[in-house]
């Protein structure tokens, strides 16, 4: 017994070290997206000469995170969560590398390349948070997670107030201004990858699945004593129920040939319910409004600051310019995250509809502020901040709702189908947000996102009164 208990307080000691180290990982990760996020569009304009690439960054950044999700997973499915975030982040490392000398030799397709690797330790550190909750009792696993998503949120707000010490550091190395925030996230970024090759041992997700089997051996000890005592009944070939190797095998096979068909069983599963229409259209919405305006903010304030024309960022953008848009950065982000709890809590007190009615009601109200204020840099940041809550409000009540609409046996998939999509959204939005900055103005692409959000709001107000509608009548027919 005491053995027993020398174990389970091994494995509590395993998980507080492993959510310490997730969650100091991620502060520093975080800094390099909050970086490019900041003045990825500035870079791209100044190094394609056109703003019709103004959104070019934010849209490989969510393509490479969308893209490379899978096979992240798939990589720490097979090898544990250590070898899955290390080999995330040391792409987002070697993509500030690349946007450095982007900046140095004025190549637009090296900015690009080194986005994609920012997105790919995007998707790394989204994953971080189930890592945190692998070896989670059932009753801490909500703190587990939320203490790694607020670790994000701390290197993700602090990324964008990076780029004035960042200015020093690149012409204390003789490089460009612009190129120093990006120094720092290689730092930051390196330490991550040290701080978790090193320290995430025992790897959570290896030894979760090590205590699962010795339970589950034990529980079905007698089973496999019985099966064994007719072992010679078994049919040529047959295996013994219950050998974990082989069980091992078959799950793993399964798992690679589910791969190909995931995403026509997750919509199979959706289109089964109303609900999770409703559901999907709140995720992917959302994120193609957040992603769109945010994504052409800091050009716009840029203008706004330093003058029509200004696209020279070592020059024309001049520091405060560039601290201005970190701060603005830094306030929408945390309107996306600070208040997440808040967000829960009022999806299960309010209702899942209604929450999703209030984040695309916020989402309207953001859109508007932001497009009608856009003369001033205060509005356009409220704006900023009231995009990331309505996004927050809108995502939490949308992927609960979608959890509870589909069957249980669905749910992974449809989740994993609702990520692939709400990806491809952000890409769609930073991509198009560009051209409709260039053709429309600021005020135009805030407009388009405004619209995008009424119909998904009107969707929500139908979906709703139907169902008030639906239960009256139940009650009276009762």
């Amino acid at each position: 017994m005491a053995r027993t208990l020398m174990t389970e307080r091994g494995v509590r000691h395993v998980q507080r070290r492993t959510v310490v180290l997730l969650s100091a990982a991620q502060v520093f990760g975080g800094i390099g997206t909050g970086a490019t996020v900041s003045i990825g569009s500035i870079l791209a304009v100044e190094l394609s000469g056109s703003s019709v690439w103004a959104g070019a960054v934010a849209t490989v950044m969510t393509l490479g995170a969308a893209l490379t999700a899978l096979p992240l997973a798939s990589l720490a499915d097979r090898r544990g969560r250590r070898a899955g975030q290390v080999t995330g982040l040391s792409a987002a490392l070697a993509g500030t590398v690349l946007i450095v000398l982007s900046v140095v030799s004025g190549l637009f397709v090296l900015l690009v390349l080194g986005a994609v690797g920012i997105g790919v330790g995007t998707a790394a550190s989204l994953q971080a948070r189930f890592a945190a909750v692998d070896l989670a009792d059932a009753e801490h696993r909500g703190r587990a997670l939320s203490a790694v998503v607020w670790a994000v949120t701390v290197g993700a707000v602090a990324g964008p107030n990076l780029i004035q010490p960042g200015t020093v550091v690149g012409l204390a190395l003789g490089l460009p201004p612009v190129a120093g925030p990006f120094v720092i996230s290689a730092a930051g970024l390196l330490l991550a990858i040290v701080l978790l090759f090193a320290g995430l041992r025992p790897d959570p997700l290896l030894l979760a699945r090590e205590i699962a089997a010795r339970d589950l051996a034990a529980r079905d000890l007698a089973t496999q004593e019985h099966a064994a005592l007719d072992l010679d009944a078994q049919p040529a070939g047959g295996k013994m129920q219950g050998t974990p190797p082989n069980t091992a095998n078959q799950q793993v096979a399964t798992a690679r040939n589910a791969v190909g068909g995931a995403l026509v069983r997750g919509l199979r599963a959706i289109r089964q319910s109303r609900a999770s229409w409703l559901a999907l259209a709140a995720v992917v919405g959302a994120h193609a409004v957040m992603v769109g305006v945010m994504s052409m903010t800091p050009l716009h304030l840029q203008e706004l600051v330093a003058g029509p024309g200004a696209s020279h960022v070592g020059h024309a953008a001049a520091s405060d310019v560039l601290v201005i848009i970190g701060f603005t950065i830094s306030l929408h982000i945390a309107g996306m995250f600070a208040l997440s709890p808040v967000m829960g809590w009022l999806t299960d007190k309010a209702g899942r509809t209604e929450t999703i009615m209030i984040g695309f009601a916020t989402l309207i109200a953001a859109v508007a502020v932001a497009g009608f204020g856009q003369t001033s840099t205060v509005a356009v940041a409220v704006g900023l901040v009231l995009l990331g809550m309505g996004w927050s409000a809108a995502t939490i009540s949308g992927s609960t709702l979608l959890a509870e609409s589909v069957p249980q046996e669905s749910r992974v998939v449809v989740q994993g189908v609702s990520d692939m999509l709400m990806g491809a959204a952000g890409a769609v939005g930073g991509a198009t947000s560009g051209l409709i900055l260039s053709w429309t103005g600021y005020l135009g692409l805030n407009m388009a996102g405004g619209l995008v959000g009424a119909a998904v709001l009107t969707a929500a107000v139908v979906a709703l009164v139907a169902r008030r509608r639906s239960t009256v009548a139940g009650s009276a027919a009762r």
